[in-house]
This record gives structure tokens, sequence and C-alpha cells, in this order.
């Protein structure tokens, strides 16, 4: 059986999991693209939290929570490259290691000691192509709890670093965020919903697997015309998809050498916000590759988004409390065990937070 209405309408949930799932679980920030030179940096939010990331002189990763140690202001916004991380509140003073430098008039202080001051730092990877961030200090390292992912993306994206940002998509749905991965992770309903994709691959190959925080969908695809987007001089035949628990989703689809990062965050109990990153291999797309990105925007999209909408609507009403979940054992996309494992995940981690 599937989770329980409650826990996509309830606003109790909202709020446990960002302590349960969010604050404990690897969460996507950028491409590495975005923080390749020394000084630069990436600000944002992981459940509730401001945090930065920025690499250092030495070439190393290094995040902190975004909060200056004197009154607690944020620190940097946005993105770009900076020599030091200056607070815009009383222009004190950090390092890019995150150590105290500089702090107008304190150093009058005979019990200052800057030395005793810095940022609080928080866990940061590089890990196929991106960069997550973790804020238990506790959790295992990204590489060591999905080592396999590493090892498929770079099998089947090998020119995932060398990619470039070209196209960000953004939407605000009115659904909870379980909603919207729990239909991203089964292709039962692609067939009634997306006769376009069922056209561009070969449903016939499609293939789901699930690996324990993590599940991959492989299909053949892009291989003849088709109504979903134009494929001609297609170097990727693959549809090829990687949802890694419990809100990010990494894509690369038929056509040129592409990569799509899809993130999926929680705005309260009954709205997510979406962000889809496009990766090519350059800025300037052909003609082709933008009438990929037309077709996730404004044919995909809004089927999902339909969907997950009323699939909402339907669970605030007494007629919903919980659905049975539809297996193949042989591993088809005609099946929900993508949707199962998930749930499973979700469970031990509330069973985890509350014990």
């Amino acid at each position: 059986m599937s989770l329980r209405a409650e826990a996509y309408v309830d606003p109790a949930w909202s709020a446990f999991e960002d302590r349960a799932v969010f604050s404990r679980t690897w969460q996507w920030i950028c491409h590495v693209e975005q923080l390749a030179a020394p000084g630069s940096y990436t600000a944002s939010t992981v459940a509730g939290m401001p945090i930065v990331v920025v690499r250092d002189r030495s070439g190393e990763l290094r995040a902190f929570y975004n909060v200056c140690k004197h009154r607690a202001h944020e620190l940097l916004k946005g993105s770009g490259v900076t020599r030091n991380i200056v607070c815009p509140y009383h222009a004190w003073t950090y390092d890019l290691s995150g150590g105290l430098k500089a702090t107008r008039r304190a150093d009058r202080m005979e019990t200052f000691d800057k030395s005793e001051v810095c940022l609080d730092q928080v866990q940061v990877e590089e890990f196929g192509g991106c960069v997550h961030v973790n804020l238990d200090p506790a959790a295992k390292r990204l590489a060591e709890q999905a080592p396999d992912l590493a090892a498929e993306i770079g099998f089947w994206a090998p020119d995932v670093v060398g990619l470039t940002h070209a196209h960000r998509l953004s939407y605000s749905i009115g659904s909870n965020w379980k909603n919207v991965v729990d239909n991203f992770l089964e292709c039962y309903h692609c067939h009634v919903a997306h006769p376009e994709f069922v056209d561009l691959v070969d449903m016939g190959t499609y293939d789901v697997q699930t690996h324990g925080i993590w599940s991959s969908h492989f299909a053949e695809a892009g291989k003849q015309a088709n109504s979903a987007y134009d494929v001609s001089g297609a170097t990727v035949n693959q549809h090829a998809v990687w949802w890694l628990w419990p809100n990010t989703c990494l894509l690369r689809y038929p056509g040129r050498a592409n990569f799509m990062v899809l993130q999926i965050l929680p705005d309260g109990p009954e709205r997510t916000r979406e962000t889809w990153d496009f990766y090519f291999g350059t800025t300037d797309l052909t003609a082709a590759e933008l009438d990929g990105v037309r077709y996730v925007d404004e044919v995909l999209q809004v089927q999902d988004i339909a969907i997950v909408e009323s699939v909402q609507r339907g669970m605030r009403t007494p007629a919903f409390d919980q659905g049975r979940i539809v297996y193949d054992p042989a591993g088809t996309g005609l099946s929900e065990h993508g949707v199962h494992h998930f749930h499973g995940l979700l469970l031990d981690a509330y069973r985890a937070a509350v014990s």
C-alpha cells in the first residue's frame, strides 16, 4: 500500500520532514562548473537553513551555514566570485576557509580573540559532476552511500563535468512534494498521460531498477522521428534517469550530449517548487536542443503538473486514504515498485527521526 493521504496534506508532516528527511540527506546545490574557480561561491537554502558553498584558495570545496557569528546576518547572496566573505551588516570578514580575519574596532577589546571565531561548517561533496551538501554532520559520504550511482553516471554520461549550464525552468506546483516524486518514479501512467514520450521512447525496453538510496529508469530512445521533439543527428540514443533520495532527479535524454537536473523542493504542505537545469556542450543551443527544452516545458511538465495537482485535490477528500501499489516482478516501466522503494526510504527516515 502507498503512504496514507495524511502525510501529503497535514501541515504537521511538512515540518516533521524538514527535520526527518531534508536536514539528514544529501541535497543538490549546483553543477561543478559553477564552483570551478577559487573564490567562486553559491548561496542556497536547505531544510529552511541558509548555507553557502565556496571554493577556497587551495581548490577545496567548503560549505558553511550562511550566518555571521557576530549578529546572525546572512553573509552572501546568489552566486559569484569573492576574495573574502564579508558580512554586509557590520563588515566582519572571514577567509574562504571560514576563519575570522577582521572585525571593525573589535581588535581594541583585550578579551576578543579572532582565532576563536569561525563559520559553522556543513558537509559538502562533489559527486557525479555536481555539488551536494548535507546538514547532518554524522551522515556518511554520498560516495560511500551510492558508489554504484557514481559509476553509472560516469558510464552513461562521461562528459557531464565538461557540460555547461544553458537553461533553467522553474515551476510552482499545487501539490505536496512527495506526490511529485511518486509521479516521477513510475511510468505506469506514461501510455495514458504522455503519448509524445511513449513515441520518443521504446517502452518495450523500459526498465526500472532500485538500489539503496537511488533508482534508475533506462530505455532505448530517440532513434526515429517522433511527436515529442527533434532527435535528428542524435548522438545519445538512451533515455537514462536516476533518482537520488529524496528529491534529486538526474536525467540524460535522447539527442546531443546533455544532462539535466530536476530538483523537487517542498514549499509548504501542499505546494512544491521545481527547477529544471539543462546542461549542454555550449550555451548556444541548436534548434533540436531548443525543441527538447520546449517539449519539457510546454508538453511534459504541463501533463505532469496537471496530474499531481489533481492527485493532491483527491487526497484532501474523505474518498481516499491509501492506494494499492501495482508491482510487476519483471521490473518493467509498467510498475510502481520505484514508488514503493521511495516510500520505504521515507518510512525508515520517519522511524529514525522518532527514535
